[in-house]
């Protein structure tokens, strides 16, 4: 990834996505040395980060991640989960955060010059292109090295770069080895299916 000094930059997480990314790949995000890391890199105008909460909760275990990120530098983007039943009977949630990233990423291009889009959703790529289009430099971050792979192929050809995960640990893993926190687990994938 290329960055120059005065590059203003803004970053997009698809917050059920990296987890699934990170954890596929056996660390956990420090999201404060993201942060500083690409603060580092030129002028960071925003980082967005996106999930569903389940509201109907007593405790939702992401509560206190998302709390943490809203007062320390990441504009927080949620909605609540929606329960249903799919066609065998088995209840589902479905917690699809796309438009909204979609929306922000558009109205942010006029004022950036590089976007770091953390997900390797091929939904993405239309959205990329779109983005391209305005003369914005697309950085797409996610991990081709988990079983199976996160990162679509079309993305990734569409990205200006692609990021592997992985190669950023370093920089962003915790410092201490991942917790085995079976509640914040189940908290953040959720069915992004339509």
């Amino acid at each position: 990834m290329i960055f120059y000094p005065q590059e203003r930059i803004a970053i997009f997480i698809d917050g059920a996505n990296l987890y699934s990314a990170a954890r596929g790949l056996g660390f956990d995000i420090d999201y404060k040395r993201l942060l500083d890391l690409f603060r580092s890199k030129g002028r960071l105008i925003r980082a967005f980060y996106y999930t569903a909460l389940m509201e109907d909760q007593e405790y939702s275990p992401i509560r206190p991640l998302v709390d943490w990120l809203d007062y320390n530098g990441y504009t927080m983007v949620t909605k609540p989960t929606k329960e249903f039943t799919d066609t065998m009977g088995r209840r589902r949630i479905k917690g699809n955060m796309d438009i909204e990233l979609a929306i922000d990423m558009l109205e942010m291009a006029q004022h950036i010059d590089h976007a770091i889009l953390f997900s390797g959703d091929g939904d993405f790529r239309r959205l990329v292109e779109a983005v391209q289009r305005r003369g914005v430099r697309v950085s797409v971050v996610s991990t081709i090295r988990s079983s199976p792979p996160m990162a679509s192929d079309d993305l990734r050809r569409q990205a200006d770069s692609f990021v592997e995960l992985q190669d950023l640990a370093p920089s962003i893993a915790r410092a201490h080895a991942p917790r085995d926190d079976m509640a914040r687990m189940r908290a953040e994938p959720v069915d992004n299916e339509e």
